[in-house]
């Protein structure tokens, strides 16, 4: 079988497993002459809310754009000119809605991302994301 990408996801939040990722997904965007796009959404819920407050939206917000500067230098140190893209909501609802509306064809995920506690509540992002995508799905290891 011959699979060709012309539009690939990657979920980025900063851990090493994105960054691996994002080096991944870098290497078949070159393969296949595909689009990148990096996501990276902010967690937004009502637990978070109530847990939390407004104060820590905003350390996400301020966490959100410096991971996305690194993501955008891991891509150019990559030879890639990637399309950024920061949301919030429900992570795995959130990259299951953003790959269906923009037609990717592949979405590249991290095994393991940051928060074991976050992923204790909310189960895994990559799993949800496997179970719920339209496209196919690539977890890095």
């Amino acid at each position: 079988m011959d699979y060709s990408f012309s539009s690939i996801l990657v979920c980025y939040d900063g851990s090493k497993y994105s960054d691996k990722a994002l080096r991944q997904a870098c290497d078949l965007a070159k393969r296949y002459g595909a689009s990148l796009t990096v996501i990276h959404i902010i967690e937004k819920t009502k637990k978070s809310d109530v847990l939390a407050g407004s104060e820590y939206t905003k350390i996400l917000r301020r966490y959100a754009k410096s991971s996305m500067e690194k993501a955008q230098k891991i891509a150019k140190d990559n030879d890639v000119e990637p399309t950024m893209v920061t949301k919030e909501g429900n992570v795995a609802k959130e990259i299951v809605q953003f790959a269906k509306s923009s037609k990717t064809d592949l979405v590249v995920v991290g095994s393991k991302g940051l928060g074991a506690v976050l992923q204790f509540l909310l189960g895994s992002v990559s799993s949800n994301i496997a179970n719920h995508s339209m496209c196919s799905v690539l977890i890095v290891k």
